[in-house]
């Protein structure tokens, strides 16, 4: 694994996820039942697996949410806002 791979998870964090980063290849994430709400953010994607974690934290926090660098999320997930939208999610592609 990349020693950067898990450095996303800063902004997950600044999000207000209960995430403890345990070393460049390991992270604990507190469950559903750690009462916690995420908050919107402006972000930017690193790569195609930290945005869309991005991606579904913006989908789950209150208020709107900001993700610039979203070709790397293309690479990988094509026409996904199409996708997500068809499923009920409220998401723009600007």
């Amino acid at each position: 694994m990349f020693e950067s791979r898990l450095f996303f998870v800063d902004m997950l964090i600044d999000m207000g996820a209960k995430i403890i980063l345990c070393d460049p290849h390991r992270a604990t994430v507190m469950g559903h039942d750690f009462k916690s709400t995420l908050k919107a953010t402006t972000m930017t994607s690193p790569d195609i697996r930290a945005g869309v974690s991005l991606l579904i934290a913006a989908l789950s926090a209150k208020r709107e949410s900001t993700i610039h660098n979203i070709e790397q999320i293309d690479r990988g997930y094509e026409n996904i806002d199409e996708r997500l939208r068809a499923i009920g999610a409220k998401i723009v592609r600007v």
